[in-house]
């Protein structure tokens, strides 16, 4: 038996081999490389520490929109069945939109019932931006954000670049 006095074992704790590479993890693997390669613009996303099924992201509003110079903080928590199954994407940042809960829980098909496997990290994230700029206000998780979009655009942008100022600095 070995002891060992005064030193700590900094070595990050890896799962056991046989849940490395599993049929999700091996898919999230090539997710995060393509990613890496050929990363769509305004768009970033890699795994936390060392666990592949917990991911954080960053989404950069699209330019010339009310939503141009935020930086946007998101988690994507992945389970076994991806990518059979959606992630759970949520954004951290305080965000004010016609289809994001307060939670930050995000209100979009391909999240929910309109899911393909055939959708990446990339394309969760890409189809997370545009819907910044092209809310459906007919499926309101924000009904004052909808609401507002609808009948109040200027009163919405304003909103929107407060929203933006405070991604600048909140954590």
């Amino acid at each position: 038996m070995e002891v060992v006095i005064g030193k700590v074992n900094l070595a990050p704790e890896l799962p056991p081999p046989h849940r490395m590479s599993t049929p999700s993890r091996k898919r999230l693997m090539r997710d995060f490389k393509r990613l890496q390669q050929d990363p769509p613009a305004g768009i970033s996303g890699a795994p936390q520490d060392n666990n592949i099924m917990f991911w954080n992201a960053v989404i950069f509003g699209p330019d010339d929109t009310p939503w141009d110079g935020g930086t946007f903080k998101l988690t994507l928590q992945f389970t076994e069945d991806y990518p059979n199954k959606p992630p759970t994407v949520r954004f951290v940042s305080r965000m004010f939109h016609p289809n994001i809960y307060a939670d930050g829980s995000i209100c979009l098909d391909i999240l929910q019932n309109q899911w393909s496997p055939i959708y990446d990290v990339a394309a969760i994230l890409t189809s997370v931006q545009s819907l910044l700029c092209d809310p459906n206000p007919n499926s309101p998780a924000n009904s004052e954000a909808a609401r507002m979009f609808s009948e109040n655009k200027r009163e919405y942008n304003r909103r929107v670049r407060e929203v933006v100022e405070q991604s600048w600095t909140a954590d």
